[in-house]
């Protein structure tokens, strides 16, 4: 018996799927022969390159490549059609629903798993509904193109499943195995491997690492087709060429092996029939398919279906040895089927040198390596493929060298050594990343440095620090524009970082608060309130504070869109009051654009309404009614200030008639009231008091000067018609100048009366603070918090508007007084700007202390020529 008989009848022994042996008779190929059906001996060539592209990397979101990139990416191979951007674009907005509503339903860290469980079957939803929405778009005959969104949310899906998977065994297997004891010396290879994936979670965790990307193959590759043969016959062609010598239609041109064997086409360096050696091409590749997505029986099955059962019998040579006939394991003594293969070392080293020799096909060399851990081999058809394909070889390979030295180290048989080559090419997975990284081909090395490919790798290393390194980088780079991280990877990434945070793992929390600070800003312009205050809640209390407050300014109208943001954000427990003032106080530092035109004085601008319709915010609860007036006034004294009484007006109206009443229910007295929320009553009431003088002022000017009647026009009176008519206009025009007499009468007496107020106003005086026993922020030099530089502008404020004002209510009661000829009313109001009791002098500055004496010189002077006091006046003497 030669060698290669002796291979042949080894690995027949060691098939057990298959028991026909590795070659049919002559008689059953002659039986064959003789039926008269027609083998159909082509199909469609399952090209390697072809079906494995269609996982290809995420590439639009490659380091560097973002804003350059199209929005869609061609997928070579791909046969469907177009799908508009508008679907995906609703699908994932919807994600960022979906996605919420799963966390508040999984809080715990023990529900992580269902979380995930459920963001991929979210995702898996998703991907249908993209899908499907580009069938009904394939009816028009448009191109497949996948959005790079599409693109992503399949690698998100996988990642997810990757997370799930190793951290299901790294938290939950891990911490329930128990410590294991040395397994002794025993003749079982299945045995001592169980053993070995129970104690090692590191070749546990390559296992399903293979396992998931197995699997991620087999979902884009469902449907392999390919018809190799109808009939259970290898090479039919040239077998049926040899049999029927002369008589064939379409005979090869060149000279044909003699024997139909495995090993004939090698041992005779002849060729097969052509159309056998094409659908042999094409069956070495499908084999290979097979088994790069998971699936060894199917690609036996395939080789049985096509008469190459010894094909199939190499196939099955790599399992386990195991006889349950020995030990305690047959209790009823009956023989049992000896699993797997008795002399796997035989057939490993025969299956080595296969995947070394460079006769054989490529492909076929690459199952065979595959299965004895030959990674060259595997490389050789990979190199042209993508990231995961080159994964998968180098664990492969890794995982094979770890179970062969395990089982050498504790079977009692001796094995047949193995070439050092194997043994040398153990690494671990730092090293298989690093080539990964540095490997030739530029697709495979850029591919390693896209988004979801460096998250993988992280993820598979355990190594959470380091991965927040990276993103935080990612972050700032998206700062400087040189790559835009997706709206779609911000949500995988915040949802990643409270998926870590749930599972109990450490890592840079900064760094995961700017992750979800980025998410919280992308909500931010979908404007769902009850997505911002979830996220937003998750955050450190002075990013709370920002993110919502910018929310907030985001929604200007209408009222109840204000108020269920509110609503919202008390629900998931922000603190509401703190960021309502903080959203006011951004808005009153707002300033106008430098390059804008300059307003005209009291000219009402859209920054100015904007500042205004702030003050809402503050109107909702009435806990916040201080802070309503404390803000209200900051704003009327820089309306005020700029001399925009009708800002300053629109201000005021804005805070609720009650306010004041609100604030004495929910502190009880006068007594208990706070400083500051006592002097906000007292400022509203100062501002009140003036606007109503201003309001008085103005409307008796405009009935001095704009209301008073116009006497009839002067006509020559020829009849006594013409007389009566012009009597009575006369008449009626005294009636009606009368009538306006009195009305400005009661105008000027109301417009004195409340121009007087704001120069008599009670206790200390307008815009003065009351003198209360409690400290004031700001009375100290030493305190410098904000509060403090907020009471020290406040008191700077009120005195430079008592300079401004005062006078001002001055100059218009002398016009009032003297516009009425009521000249005595201006000696009274010289009584009272120099009484010593309210120092009203005080707040003019020379120029315009001047100006008013010299108005009150000639009040007296006019007094004097109508014979009456010139220096206390008549009002004075009453």
């Amino acid at each position: 018996m030669n060698q290669l008989e002796l291979s042949l009848q080894l690995l027949d022994e060691s098939a057990v799927k298959s028991h026909r042996g590795l070659l049919r008779s002559k008689e059953s190929f002659r039986g064959l022969q003789q039926q008269q059906q027609q083998f159909a001996t082509s199909f469609d060539e399952p090209t390697l390159s072809g079906t494995l592209d269609l996982l290809q990397d995420v590439s639009a979101y490659r380091l560097g490549g973002g804003a350059e990139q199209d929005s869609e990416m061609s997928i070579i191979g791909a046969s469907t059609t177009t799908h508009g951007f508008t679907n995906i674009k609703e699908v994932t907005k919807g994600l960022c629903e979906e996605f919420l509503e799963i966390l508040q339903r999984h809080n715990s860290e023990s529900n992580v798993f269902e979380t995930i469980d459920e963001l991929i079957e979210t995702l898996n939803e998703a991907l249908v509904r993209i899908e499907l929405a580009a069938r009904k778009l394939q009816m028009t005959g448009r191109e497949r193109h996948l959005h790079e969104d599409e693109m992503w949310l399949n690698a998100e899906r996988e990642t997810w499943k990757l997370m799930a998977s190793l951290y299901r065994d790294r938290l939950v297997t891990q911490k329930t195995d128990c410590d294991m004891e040395d397994l002794p010396l025993v003749n079982s290879e299945r045995a001592i491997i169980e053993h070995l994936y129970a104690g090692n979670e590191n070749l546990r965790e390559y296992q399903m690492i293979v396992d998931w990307l197995e699997k991620m193959v087999l979902r884009q590759n469902q449907s392999l087709a390919g018809t190799f043969t109808n009939h259970s016959v290898a090479w039919e062609n040239t077998l049926h060429q040899l049999l029927e010598v002369g008589e064939t239609a379409f005979g090869s041109t060149r000279e044909l092996v003699k024997s139909l064997d495995p090993d004939a086409p090698l041992r005779e360096n002849r060729p097969l029939h052509d159309l056998d050696a094409e659908d042999q091409v094409r069956l070495a590749k499908h084999i290979f398919l097979e088994i790069r997505s998971g699936r060894l029986e199917e690609a036996q099955n395939k080789c049985d279906q096509c008469g190459q059962s010894w094909m199939a019998a190499v196939l099955e040579g790599w399992r386990l040895h195991h006889d349950s006939n020995y030990g305690n394991e047959n209790p009823k003594l009956e023989r049992n089927p000896i699993e797997g293969n008795p002399r796997r070392d035989l057939w490993k080293k025969f299956a080595w040198k296969m995947a070394e020799s460079r006769l054989l096909n490529p492909y076929i060399k690459a199952s065979i390596g595959a299965l004895c851990g030959h990674l060259d081999s595997m490389v050789e058809i990979l190199s042209n493929c993508t990231w995961n394909d080159m994964l998968w070889a180098y664990l492969k390979a890794q995982i094979d060298i770890r179970v062969e030295s395990e089982i050498r180290s504790h079977c009692i048989k001796s094995y047949l050594p193995m070439p050092e080559q194997y043994w040398n090419g153990k690494m671990s997975l730092e090293q298989i990343f690093g080539e990964l990284e540095a490997h030739k081909n530029a697709c495979i090395s850029l591919a390693a440095k896209d988004v979801d490919k460096v998250i993988q790798k992280y993820m598979i290393l355990d190594d959470i620090p380091g991965l927040m390194r990276i993103v935080d980088g990612w972050l700032s780079d998206s700062d400087e524009g040189e790559l835009v991280l997706s709206q779609q990877m911000l949500r995988f990434l915040s949802h990643f970082v409270m998926c870590v945070r749930q599972i109990g793992k450490p890592f840079q929390q900064d760094i995961g608060d700017r992750i979800i600070k980025r998410y919280v800003e992308h909500l931010i312009q979908l404007g769902e309130p009850h997505l911002v205050a979830f996220y937003t809640a998750t955050l450190p209390p002075v990013m709370q504070l920002m993110l919502y407050s910018n929310f907030l300014m985001t929604i200007r109208t209408p009222t109840s869109a204000r108020k269920r943001a509110l609503v919202e954000a008390y629900n998931f427990g922000l603190d509401v009051p703190n960021i309502t003032v903080h959203t006011v106080e951004k808005y009153r530092a707002a300033e106008e654009d430098s390059n804008a035109p300059a307003p005209a004085q009291g000219e009402l601008t859209d920054l100015d309404r904007e500042k205004i319709s702030s003050l809402e915010w503050l109107t909702f609860y009435p806990e916040q009614r201080g802070q309503l007036l404390w803000q209200a006034n900051a704003l009327i004294r820089y309306f005020l200030g700029r001399r925009c009484i009708e800002a300053a007006q629109k201000t005021f109206a804005l805070v609720p008639a009650d306010t004041i009443e609100q604030i004495f229910t929910i502190y009880g007295s006068k007594v208990d009231i706070p400083c500051k929320e006592e002097v906000s009553i007292r400022e509203y009431l100062c501002h009140q008091t003036y606007l109503g003088a201003i309001d008085g002022y103005n409307g008796w000017s405009q009935l001095f000067f704009n209301g008073k009647p116009k006497p009839p026009p002067s006509v020559s009176v020829t009849n006594f018609t013409e007389r009566v008519t012009s009597e009575h206009r006369e008449q009626a025009y005294k009636k009606e100048l009368d009538n306006w007499e009195h009305r400005v009468a009661d105008a000027t007496k109301r417009a004195r009366d409340l121009l007087y107020n704001v120069l008599l106003f009670p206790e200390t005086g307008w815009l003065v603070d009351p003198d209360t026993n409690m400290e004031r922020p700001g009375e100290n030099d030493d305190d410098d918090d904000e509060e403090s530089d907020a009471w020290r502008n406040r008191a700077v404020q009120m005195e430079n508007l008592r300079k401004l004002c005062i006078p001002e209510v001055v100059l218009l009661l002398h016009q009032l007084h003297t516009l009425t000829n009521h000249h005595d009313e201006c000696m009274l109001l010289a009584s009272v700007l120099s009484s010593e009791s309210r120092k009203l002098y005080s707040v003019f500055s020379k120029h315009k202390l001047a100006e008013v004496l010299a108005k009150l010189a000639e009040s007296s002077l006019t007094l004097m020529n109508d014979r009456k006091d010139p220096f206390v006046g008549e009002a004075a003497k009453k």
